[in-house]
């Protein structure tokens, strides 16, 4: 095996022992104390004399823990097109205002209609689902903007600053919205706005994952002009990629990665910018063929281990996962700034 091989294949498995010692962790820590043999119990299929215990590990830390990998492998996907589309090593998938336009959904829905969008649409949908909808239409207004944009614009560049406006454009919307709402609506919207990965049950997670892994596994499949895009885009031109329909591929692959993970689990940050570069510095390449799965790994660990620090026991409750991740990405970015000249990714 090649020294790229062996590393690639000790980081690979680094990452799948992480993951998995931060599952077990998560199954064992939280707010309600559950002795490890009874957590065993409930995992192989034996009832538990708590009931409450085994409601606990089946009903609520179990789907956290799929959420949380499934997120955060999700977003960490979309920040590595992203960054790779763009040439632009501080894209994320917030950065084209498709998170922001699932946030401006959820605000229509929270804060126009009190929370209660089924009710205006004459459909009898509760308050959860209404969420979920509007923060799907919100991303995919967004994301239909975005494709129509990608119509007229050529350049990458232009492109990104189109979406930065449109970002800020739903901002705007949003905060016209908290301020003619009510103080009960406002309170709730900045609760979703903080993240969370406790929100999905265990009916619901097929809803999270279907699209995500089918959207991943998309991803995965564009692996031959992602790496043409890094020579750049005349050289990727002359190797017979069409670059706008790449693109827009790219788009609509993260724009519904960053649209399901937004409605189910809130706008969640510093994942997608952060996790590329710890795959990139894991494993020293930008080659998409290990970096796609590498990647995967390394945002579902991120993901899973801000959700151990937002649940260890505390006398405030759980903690928001927005509080946390910043805590971790802010160093990380600040080193690569530091050391960009003796860092390359593009080798």
């Amino acid at each position: 095996m090649s020294r790229g091989g062996c590393r690639y294949a000790v980081v690979m498995w680094s990452l799948v022992a992480a993951m998995l010692l931060l599952a077990v962790a998560l199954l064992l820590i939280g707010a309600v104390a559950i002795p490890p043999m009874e957590v065993i119990n409930i995992l192989t299929g034996h009832a538990s004399d708590n009931f409450a215990w085994q409601v606990i590990v089946v009903e609520t830390r179990l789907p956290m823990i799929a959420t949380a990998a499934l997120a955060g492998a999700a977003l960490a996907v979309s920040g590595l097109l992203l960054q790779t589309v763009f040439a632009n090593p501080l894209a994320d998938p917030s950065i084209l205002g498709v998170s922001t336009g699932s946030g401006l959904g959820v605000a229509i829905v929270m804060l126009a209609f009190g929370g209660s969008l089924g009710t205006v649409l004459g459909a009898s949908l509760g308050s959860y689902v209404s969420i979920l909808l509007g923060a799907m239409l919100g991303a995919a207004v967004v994301l239909v903007a975005l494709l129509l944009f990608s119509m007229v614009v050529r350049g990458a560049a232009m492109l990104l600053i189109i979406g930065i406006m449109v970002s800020y454009l739903a901002s705007s919307a949003i905060s016209f919205l908290n301020f003619f709402s009510t103080e009960a609506g406002v309170h709730s919207y900045v609760i979703w706005g903080l993240g969370n990965f406790s929100g999905v049950t265990l009916q619901q997670l097929p809803l999270l994952a279907i699209p995500l892994l089918a959207a991943i596994a998309w991803a995965a499949l564009m692996v031959k002009p992602l790496n043409a895009m890094l020579l750049g885009s005349r050289y990727a031109e002359n190797l017979g990629v069409n670059l706008r329909r790449v693109r827009n591929r790219l788009l609509i692959i993260t724009g519904v990665l960053t649209a399901v993970v937004t409605a189910f689990c809130g706008p969640i940050g510093f994942i997608g910018l952060v996790v590329p570069h710890i795959a990139r510095l894991l494993l020293r390449t930008s080659n998409h063929n290990r970096l796609i799965p590498a990647t995967i790994l390394a945002g579902a660990d991120v993901a899973l281990l801000c959700t151990l620090i937002s649940v260890l026991p505390t006398s405030v409750g759980v903690l928001p996962i927005n509080a946390i991740t910043p805590v971790i990405g802010v160093p990380i970015i600040i080193y690569i700034i530091l050391n960009r000249k003796r860092i390359f990714y593009f080798n």
